[in-house]
């Protein structure tokens, strides 16, 4: 319909208001020049309108992604690459592949002696002179520090669930199976969906997680003049990350694929769509894992009262929570990266669009390096972590311009993508994330 026919006051006021979006949109992109704006349109396999004001309202929804001088670049569409799976195999010294139990064993030793310690010296803040407001700092302290090692404790049962943990099957499993009970992950039905995230990462239909809103199903929580407040972005992180994983996605798959809708869903249920028949009895292992481990906590509570568990157990598992959601999200979100449908994705293509970041090299310690060689872990999921980093220097090298990274301090990142990546357009086999339509 143009902008000159009889609209009703609905409609026209619909239209008003995203032209409003869109001007400031295009506002803020005045200043590139022709051929800045024609290569970010390429780059986005989007029409080179020949009139600069239709390009920049067609790059409007785009535009935090075009204006990004933190990312290194737009993943490139073209395809098939200028490598092959086997030419980034090849680049890779082969000590990297081989797995240890002694070197597993040791990281996760001195992890849980991180844990043990960190409570230890926890126990002696309540009968201490400390001042009240003192005290609930260094609680505060302990849940941050204790949640840090925590999720470094989780990647590692994580380790176990992709086999890089040892060359021993029912070594990873027995590990992986009383460390994420431990952490009120039913260790089975995780690996299962998880190993379907990695066979279809950047697919629009099949990816497990985080997969892209389709305008259509796409719906503003609070209306549209919520949105761009920035403290309702700050809020919508907040609530992802404290119910992302508890229970968003243990029990809804929440962001997961549109096939599953109107199908049961969760991580508990043997007979949920998320699993095959073969797989009924991981399931039922993994729910009595997750039972056992809520027992231990019921006889804890039972037995040093409901706020031990709370401060020593609790609270540090809340973070925990909180950093896998986030590593997750900002690993396959982002302006910058597609995502694709039909026979325009294959599994190299979406492994390729995941990004590396660092979370500080503090964290990035603590987390094992999950986040910052991602790439590396995405394309060769059985090599142990302690490789990844020598890995991803020859990784990087092969793939060019197809290795993604992003620079951004990583709540920036998360605002960022908050803000700016909502939906994707209904059709097209290869689509970004857009702020606006």
């Amino acid at each position: 319909m143009g902008r000159g026919g009889n609209l009703s006051s609905t409609a026209a006021k619909a239209v008003s208001k995203r032209t409003a979006e869109t001007e400031r949109s295009m506002k803020r992109m005045e200043h590139l020049s022709d051929a800045e704006l024609r290569k970010a349109a390429t780059l986005r396999g989007l029409a080179d309108a020949g009139d600069r004001e239709e390009l920049l309202e067609t790059l409007a929804p785009f535009a935090a992604g075009v204006l990004d001088k933190r990312t290194q670049h737009t993943m490139p569409l073209k395809w098939p690459a200028p490598f092959t799976f086997g030419d980034i195999k090849k680049a890779i010294p082969r000590h990297c592949f081989q797995r240890s139990a002694v070197k597993s064993f040791m990281h996760l030793s001195v992890d849980l002696a991180m844990v043990a310690a960190m409570a230890y010296g926890a126990s002696f803040i309540d009968g201490s002179e400390l001042a009240g407001w003192q005290k609930f700092l260094a609680w505060s302290t302990y849940w941050f520090w204790q949640g840090a090692v925590g999720t470094g404790v989780w990647v590692i049962a994580h380790e176990c669930g992709h086999q890089a943990f040892s060359p021993s099957k029912f070594i990873n499993d027995s590990v992986g199976w009383v460390l994420h009970s431990a952490l009120l992950v039913p260790y089975h039905s995780w690996r299962i969906s998880h190993r379907n995230h990695h066979s279809n990462t950047g697919s629009c239909e099949n990816d497990e997680v985080f997969c892209p809103a389709r305008r259509d199903d796409y719906v503003e929580p609070h209306g549209e003049l919520m949105r761009d407040v920035p403290l309702y972005s700050v809020w919508r992180i907040f609530l992802m990350l404290t119910f992302g994983w508890m229970p968003g996605y243990l029990f809804m798959n929440a962001t997961g694929p549109h096939k599953y809708e109107g199908k049961t869903r969760d991580h508990f249920n043997p007979k949920s769509a998320l699993f095959a028949k073969e797989d009924y009895f991981d399931i039922v292992s993994s729910d009595c894992g997750f039972l056992l481990a809520l027992a231990g906590l019921v006889y804890a509570g039972y037995t040093f009262g409901p706020m031990a568990v709370l401060k020593y157990y609790w609270m540090p598992y809340m973070w925990v929570n909180h950093w896998l959601v986030l590593i997750t999200y900002l690993q396959h979100t982002d302006v910058n990266v597609p995502h694709y449908r039909g026979e325009e994705w294959n599994w190299l293509r979406g492994a390729c669009c995941t990004i590396d970041r660092s979370f500080t090299p503090v964290l990035n310690h603590l987390f094992h390096h999950i986040t910052d060689t991602h790439v590396c872990h995405h394309l060769f999921h059985t090599m142990p972590f302690y490789h990844a980093e020598e890995a991803t220097k020859h990784i990087k090298k092969v793939l060019g311009d197809y290795y993604m990274h992003d620079d951004t301090f990583f709540p920036l990142a998360a605002y960022r993508a908050m803000s700016e990546c909502r939906f994707v357009d209904n059709e097209g086999p290869v689509v970004f994330y857009k702020a606006h339509d």
